[in-house]
């Protein structure tokens, strides 16, 4: 027995009276159900935002069909619109240097089921990494970044993002500025980790100024990619508490672990449709 498709409607738009029941009026008539739905309206920048899980029991479902009649509400409410496959698997570039431990856990989870990624490749300006990629059958690219100017570097990562037609790039710990031409031709699809001692400990070992300075609270955050340094629209933020008997290694450690499950979260949030871009903020459905 075939299984019932399942999709997901996105919904931006200017807030106004009447979005809610009008889309929801037109889903019954295209005869998809909602599973899940959930909505918010910013009375700062008067926009709306609407995330809907829909089940289709026709098999004969026809996206035309529902764009036709859907394309009617949203001209009349100004509203910008996706509906996509739930069961979407993005293709996908992670972007690492040296440290493997986001690499490591994003590789498991995808191995696992627990994050549909269609990885197609795994690009590097070290070759260090190159082992875990050939364990997992993806293939590397090793960008000599000491041999090659930053716009020559970045040429050859867009013609390898363009042939895998890459729909998202995560930085796993890349140790590398992005140029703001790349940035804005890759905006809302670049998801980055770091420390969230930022902007405090800046440079080179972090945890050791963090030690020095008797921290007493771990943290990562995960967000989008912007023109401006580590200050892009933050999607994911996770800390605990440490004390004053732990080391720098010790510290190190608990900080690569809460990087990888925060940037693991930001990646399924993404996958699923559920963060809107809000100016410098985001709007995100749990």
């Amino acid at each position: 027995m075939t299984k019932p498709k399942e999709y997901i409607l996105r919904v931006t738009c200017p807030d106004r009276f009447g979005v809610v029941a009008k889309v929801s009026t037109c889903l019954n008539e295209s005869e998809l159900f909602i599973l899940e739905s959930a909505h918010f309206g910013d009375p700062e920048t008067n926009k709306f935002f609407m995330r809907v899980k829909v089940i289709s029991p026709n098999k004969n479902f026809k996206f035309s069909s529902f764009e036709k009649k859907f394309s009617l509400i949203a001209k009349e409410l100004n509203i910008e619109w996706t509906l996509i496959d739930a069961n979407f698997r993005p293709k996908t570039a992670i972007f690492v240097s040296k440290y493997s431990h986001c690499l490591q856990d994003l590789l498991y989870r995808e191995s696992v089921g627990s994050l549909p990624l269609d990885i197609k490749c795994i690009i590097s300006n070290h070759p260090d990494l190159r082992k875990i990629a050939k364990s997992y059958e993806i293939p590397y690219h090793f960008i000599n970044m000491q041999k090659l100017s930053k716009s020559n570097a970045e040429a050859k990562i867009n013609k390898i993002l363009s042939k895998e037609q890459v729909e998202l790039n995560i930085l796993a710990r890349y140790m590398q500025i992005l140029s703001k031409s790349f940035v804005n031709k890759h905006y809302g699809n670049i998801i980055n980790i770091h420390h969230s001692f930022l902007p405090s400990f800046k440079g080179a070992k972090p945890y050791q100024q963090a030690y020095t300075k008797g921290v007493k609270i771990l943290g990562a955050t995960a967000h989008y990619v912007s023109s401006d340094l580590d200050e892009g629209p933050i999607i994911e933020q996770t800390v605990d508490r440490i004390n004053h008997s732990m080391t720098p290694k010790e510290m190190e450690v608990i900080g690569r672990d809460i990087e990888s499950i925060t940037l693991a979260k930001a990646v399924k949030y993404h996958i699923e449709q559920r963060i809107f871009l809000n100016g410098n903020k985001t709007v995100i459905f749990n």
